[in-house]
């Protein structure tokens, strides 16, 4: 992958407000970003496409996001996950499931989501070297 080739992110956030200001702060801040309202949705993708990381609601309809991530892990190991989530019980359950996910809390401001997402691929690239 060239330097210059935007980082990939696949967002499942069922709420559609919240789903559009996440994809447009990610976008402005230099990645790629395919979003989706359910996680049902997002798997296909995950099977046919690279994304570098899944930003994933845990609490959506048909599917929450913690099964979205284990499907993820099955279907494109390489790809990483994060969690957002307005839940603290959910929060707990997701760090138990996934720990090697991330996990964001809402509120949050959107330079912190910035900041968790450039943080998760530092992580990846001092992983790499």
């Amino acid at each position: 992958m060239t330097e210059s080739a935007a980082l990939r992110i696949l967002l499942a956030e069922d709420e559609e407000a919240m789903r559009t200001y996440l994809a447009r702060a990610l976008e402005k801040a230099g990645y790629e970003v395919v979003s989706v309202d359910r996680g049902t949705e997002a798997v296909p993708l995950l099977e046919a496409e690279h994304f570098d990381l899944l930003l994933s609601d845990i609490v959506m309809p048909e599917m929450d996001g913690i099964e979205l991530a284990q499907r993820c892990n099955e279907v494109s190991p390489a790809t990483k996950v994060m969690f957002i989530t307005g839940f603290a019980a959910v929060t707990l359950k997701a760090s138990r499931e996934q720990p090697t996910a991330k996990v964001l809390s809402k509120p949050f401001h959107l330079r912190d989501l910035v900041l968790e997402v450039e943080r998760v691929f530092e992580d990846q690239a001092q992983a790499s070297l």
